[in-house]
């Protein structure tokens, strides 16, 4: 049997050595590093790709990237420190040193979620068309970034002889998360003993595409700004949850042995399900009009008399305020329930981040 240090035997692949660095002018750089920054990259290139489809200037995702990554990168650690304190709290110090890991993605969504909420109010942006668009882009980074845990030969499940297993050379990966029943199996080939696992990187990497794919087919037929955030949600959480169950590096809830991105998973999957109905059925009669459209006839706006964009404005506004009264008076029996509740969370939203969207000729 061929000894190679990374394998998928049932597919026929055989990587006989898988560095986990290299070295440019005496300075060791992970791959790790390298592909999370590609991610980042293609990241940004395809919510430009988003913002341009649906007329929006790119503009507004450039100036924000930098601050984007910086915060959620923060976000991510700090998530996971606080997930792995009794690893920390000895040496406080090892909490700045993330060159050997340490990263969690979803502080780093929720970090990237707040940062873009500020970043649109102070650029007077709508922040659901901003963050329909920037998920796009997050969940395609997020589907490159995993394979710098190929690289790191890490975020793996556990036992398996299926089609897509993973063999590793046991003396590479971590041993923390060699689990009792990876070791009832190992196999010992060329002096070397190898496990094998479920390759969770690989199939939360196509997960990810896929759900992509999803929310670029949806862009033109979203019926509310929020709507492909909801896909990301209810997409990404559903395949996280099921991949969670899988992984051995779990980070759990103190002692309760409750994986804590699972739980999270699942509460985004059920509560973005709830909310994407109750949005929906909400704009159903009222689709969103199309960002390049909506450019264009605020152009012309604008050539027939600059001020009738502030008197446009007002009437939306005034329009909003009739449709909530009117609102208000149909539901006066259910005002105090959930689906009341998240309706005028999402009329306040769109009316607050009400914004021109201007042409993408400048781009």
């Amino acid at each position: 049997m061929n000894a190679a240090d990374v394998a998928f035997p049932h597919l026929g692949i055989f990587i006989d050595e898988l560095p986990k660095k290299f070295s440019l002018f005496g300075i060791d750089i992970a791959f790790y590093g390298v592909i999370i920054s590609i991610g980042m990259l293609l990241g940004l290139l395809m919510a430009c790709r988003q913002a341009k489809t649906t007329g929006q200037k790119t503009s507004i995702y450039t100036d924000y990237v930098i601050w984007g990554i910086i915060f959620s990168l923060i976000g991510a650690r700090i998530y996971y420190v606080i997930f792995a304190w009794d690893h920390y709290k000895d040496d406080l110090l090892q909490i700045f040193n993330i060159r050997n890991g340490g990263l969690a993605i979803y502080g780093g969504v929720i970090a990237a979620f707040l940062s873009a909420y500020i970043f649109c109010r102070i650029k007077k942006y709508n922040f659901l068309l901003f963050w329909d668009t920037a998920l796009c882009g997050l969940i395609l980074g997020q589907a490159v970034g995993r394979w710098g845990n190929f690289m790191n030969q890490e975020v793996f499940g556990g036992y398996t002889d299926s089609f897509l297993a993973m063999r590793l050379n046991l003396a590479n990966v971590n041993q923390t998360f060699v689990t009792d029943e990876m070791r009832a199996h190992i196999e010992t080939i060329g002096g070397k003993d190898f496990i094998q696992v479920h390759p969770t990187f690989l199939y939360e990497s196509l997960w990810n595409l896929m759900v992509l794919l999803l929310m670029i087919f949806f862009t033109k037929k979203k019926k509310f700004h929020g709507e492909i955030s909801l896909l990301y949600l209810v997409g990404y959480g559903a395949g996280r949850f099921w991949i969670e169950a899988v992984r051995t590096d779990q980070l759990k809830i103190g002692s309760t042995g409750i994986p804590v991105s699972q739980l999270l998973s699942g509460i985004l999957v059920v509560g973005g399900i709830i909310i994407w109905i109750i949005a929906r059925r909400k704009a159903d009669g009222n689709p969103v009009i199309p960002e390049n459209m909506l450019a264009e006839a605020v152009a012309n706006t604008g050539q027939n008399g600059g001020g009738n964009k502030a008197g446009s404005r007002k009437a939306k506004k005034e329009k909003g305020r009739k449709n909530r009264k009117t609102s208000e008076g149909s539901h006066d029996e259910s005002e105090g329930d959930m689906t009341g509740f998240i309706n005028r969370v999402i009329e306040a939203i769109n009316e607050e981040d009400d914004v021109e969207i201007p042409p993408d000729s400048d781009d």
